[in-house]
């Protein structure tokens, strides 16, 4: 089975999660490659182009965010994403539960059908296809990138 960097690398739609991932250039792919085990919510490239498109014209592309503090605005983006120590499956969500993200702020996953995920903007993410198994956790394709009040804060 393969590790959630290589899985993420398999699928087409998470293409640009993965170049963010190198972009950040924070050891993420390397903690993602570890034993884990790990949730994380990945967005689909469809999500990244919009959230690129929110940012406005300076941020044409992933490749945009090449200052020290930019990428780790981008590390702090994709750490909000991701759950450690658990591999939470779609069927373990029920009612609204607190999770609390690698980037230290919490999400909420509200069961049902699809599952929906509750960033800081309080705009729902939709989990687009669920319970995609690696060897060292589980990501959820999910249809919006999560923002944390973080990075709220240092946009505006």
């Amino acid at each position: 089975e393969p590790n959630i960097v290589q899985l993420a690398q398999s699928v087409d739609d998470l293409s640009l999660l993965v170049e963010a991932l190198i972009q950040a250039d924070a050891g993420l792919v390397d903690v993602l490659s570890s034993d884990g085990p790990f949730t994380v919510f990945a967005p689909s490239n469809a999500a990244f182009e919009a959230l690129l498109h929110a940012l406005g014209s300076s941020y044409n592309s992933l490749a945009d965010f090449d200052t020290d503090e930019e990428k780790a605005l981008l590390a702090q983006l994709l750490t909000y994403h991701v759950v450690s120590g658990q591999a939470i499956q779609s069927s373990d969500i029920s009612g609204h539960v607190l999770l609390t993200t690698v980037q230290g702020e919490t999400i909420e996953a509200i069961g049902g059908h699809p599952i929906r995920i509750r960033d800081k903007t309080h705009v729902r993410a939709r989990v687009l296809a669920a319970d995609n198994e690696a060897s060292n956790g589980i990501v959820h394709i999910i249809n919006k990138v999560l923002l944390p009040q973080e990075i709220l804060d240092a946009l505006h």
